[in-house]
């Protein structure tokens, strides 16, 4: 990942309804601690969720801190918890995350990965009793910077997608990351929701009143496209490939939930309508050494030098430039590092009210 964000400067001159990063960090951080987090905590959350606004996950950063607070507040998430880390193996670990907020929870696993995979070459932390965490590129990507393969997944927050076939909501959009270090150059990093669309970028439609494009949703009742943002709660989000997201949502369902002793299928709370209850939401998070295969030096030019011929491929007609999994998330933090963040008007409403009700500087006097 990139180096941590702190609040001490701001970007001069910013296009109208664009926030330098310190600001939403600042705002971030004093919500949580005004929610109970202590200072390091609530330091880790602003980092990770400025980063996921900087690097383009808008649906996952600031966006969410008006529902982080509501479950904070609610007591759907415990602000100071104590974290079980259980080494199982020498490459096998498990975190209890006592329902602490998901940054956290997943900063500690992806410590204890990094840690564990200097000594084994290869180690996997499986995560229970957590929360929604923000875009799982932020985990894959933090063994990328100690020279190590990062591999994310955890089970959806609210399940917005049914077994193929099915009319049910029983599977969440269980989303699949994957790092990979490329020397000096910026990494390849894959983020992928396993339904066409997460359902926080549904969210933001429906924030700004927005027609959603055909072939996100569907209707249970009958299999008909839903468009109107007001008709979102009839509709299943689709899978990725037809059958085959299904199935991949299922596997990582599995893997991330049922493994860990956390939630799965019917069990999993849906934290968009329920404040108060624990989610006991899972993860699961992979590192590997790449210097176990050959020198990182070595893999990082090779992987570089079949990258650049992987872009140089002819592209098709009007399909503009060929990118690579990480190369809008990079070119994306480098021009909002300099431009702002972009805040809609309907959530920068909900924040300066959000501000006022805790009693802290809304966005706008940062």
């Amino acid at each position: 990942m990139s180096a941590p964000v702190t609040n001490e400067a701001a970007v001069p001159g910013l296009p109208p309804g664009r926030f330098a990063a310190p600001a939403l960090h600042g705002l971030i951080a004093d919500a949580m601690r005004r929610c109970g987090l202590p200072a390091e905590g609530a330091a880790k959350v602003a980092e990770l969720m400025t980063e996921a606004d900087l690097t383009g996950a808008d649906a996952h950063g600031i966006f969410r801190l008006p529902q982080y607070v509501r479950r904070l507040k609610a007591g759907g998430v415990n602000p100071t918890p104590a974290l079980v880390v259980e080494r199982r193996a020498p490459a096998v670990a498990m975190i209890d995350g006592d329902n602490g907020m998901g940054h956290v929870v997943m900063a500690r696993a992806a410590e204890t990965a990094i840690e564990m995979a200097r000594d084994t070459g290869v180690a996997w932390v499986g995560v229970r009793r957590s929360n929604h965490a923000g875009p799982a590129a932020l985990y894959a990507e933090m063994p990328v910077c100690h020279g190590m393969v990062g591999l994310y997944s955890v089970v959806a927050s609210s399940n917005h997608m049914a077994v193929w076939g099915g009319t049910s909501s029983l599977l969440g959009t269980n989303p699949l990351a994957v790092g990979i270090p490329c020397g000096d150059a910026p990494p390849v990093v894959l983020d992928i929701a396993t339904t066409v669309v997460s359902y926080g970028t549904v969210k933001k439609y429906v924030m700004q009143d927005k027609a959603l494009p055909e072939g996100w949703l569907v209707s249970r009742a009958d299999g008909a496209p839903v468009t109107d943002p007001r008709r979102t709660g009839e509709g299943l989000l689709l899978p990725i490939g037809g059958h085959k997201g299904s199935g991949l949502a299922l596997i990582l369902g599995i893997l991330a939930g049922t493994l860990n002793g956390a939630a799965f299928g019917r069990d999993v709370v849906d934290f968009n309508a329920d404040s108060s209850t624990e989610t006991n939401t899972g993860h699961f998070i992979l590192a590997l050494d790449v210097e176990r295969f050959m020198p990182a030096a070595t893999f990082g030019a090779l992987l570089k030098a079949q990258l650049d011929d992987l872009r140089s491929d002819t592209p098709l007609p009007g399909t503009g430039d060929i990118r690579l999994p990480g190369d809008q998330r990079a070119v994306r933090r480098a021009e909002r590092g300099e431009n702002g963040v972009p805040i809609p008007a309907p959530l920068e409403r909900q924040l300066d009210e959000l501000a006022a009700g805790l009693g802290i500087a809304p966005l706008g006097a940062r």
